[in-house]
């Protein structure tokens, strides 16, 4: 009967840490909706999709490197600096939006990949690396910005991603969640992202089945700029500014949500359709804030609450599993 009751204890451990993070969405949105009407208006669904995709977008890249077990924090500095590079390459001239787009996704996967060498290669802790590469880029972006907004945003970028189709969905909403199937696909479907997983669980067992360990963090991380630089023209057609510090801040909602959807520091579990639902558990949950009539210093207090709630729960139902 005990080895029964253990076994149940851990399949239900399993589920939860599988499906939980959906359960308190559902829950999250129909406290939002009873204490809100406008939560059951789609337009303002689609705006609270437009609202996440800069940090979603992100966060697909960054689950993709914490699923290896390593860490990203230079994203939101890789967020401004693509806002800026993404103008200042478009002056104002809608031919230059490809130049501008490309460029800015390969500076973006450029920055990943020196992540990744020098991870792959040293005995660096990737969470310090990273937040040292987030103070260069934060250093270069002023140097290259001089400090204030810099560059004009071509006609026709904004406009764009802005288009609803059909009046209510923004085409920025879909470029997200397109992202986000891609990510998914990665993830699921190739050599590689099955890999991280592998590497994620026991580097040592990767190693001995013939696993590139180098080149995969190198890719992992040279994907996760390239997200982030996505994330900078998405965070650019959203606001249209390109703000020196567009991207501040935005790498602890990225951990929040990616953690929130299951995958931790500890690597080899969780997946990006976790991180998706982290993604709107956060956007519900500090507009509930705001409805609340709370400040802006509230929504931090919830913003990490909900960082040490998720790590205690992941560590606690892991244990149970």
């Amino acid at each position: 009967m005990s080895a029964r009751v253990e076994t149940w204890r851990g399949s239900l451990a399993a589920w939860l840490e599988r499906y939980a993070i959906w359960i308190v969405l559902l829950f999250l949105f129909i406290t939002a909706a009873s204490l809100s009407e406008a939560f059951l208006r789609p337009i303002y669904i689609f705006n609270v999709v437009r609202q996440v995709a800069p940090v979603g977008i992100a966060a697909i890249g960054v689950t993709m490197v914490m699923i290896m077990g390593g860490v990203d924090l230079s994203v939101g500095a890789i967020i401004s600096l693509g806002a800026v590079f993404a103008a200042v390459l478009m002056d104002g001239e809608p031919g230059n939006i490809p130049l501008a787009c490309a460029a800015t996704m390969l500076m973006g996967a450029g920055v990943g990949a020196a992540n990744g060498v020098l991870i792959a290669y040293n005995r660096i802790s990737p969470f310090i690396l990273t937040l040292g590469m987030a103070v260069v880029i934060t250093g270069i972006t002023q140097i290259f910005s001089g400090g204030t907004a810099r560059g004009i945003v071509a006609p026709g970028f904004r406009e764009f991603f802005n288009f609803r189709v059909g009046g209510l969905a923004p085409v920025l909403g879909f470029v997200f969640l397109g992202m986000a199937v891609v990510g998914i696909w990665i993830q699921r479907a190739t050599r590689f992202g099955r890999g991280l997983y592998l590497i994620g669980s026991n580097k040592e067992a990767a190693r001995l089945s013939g696993l590139p360990i180098a080149r995969a963090t190198i890719a992992a991380y040279a994907v996760s700029g390239l997200f982030a630089g996505f994330a900078g023209l998405a965070l650019l057609a959203r606001s249209g500014v390109s703000s020196t510090f567009a991207g501040r801040g935005f790498e602890f909602d990225v951990l929040a949500a990616v953690m929130l959807g299951g995958t931790t520091f500890e690597g080899g579990r969780g997946g990006i359709g976790g991180t998706i639902a982290g993604v709107f558990v956060l956007v519900v949950a500090f507009n509930l804030v705001n409805i609340l009539g709370l400040s802006y210093y509230a929504q931090l207090i919830v913003k990490g609450a909900i960082i040490i709630l998720a790590s205690a729960a992941y560590g606690y139902l892991k244990e149970l599993r």
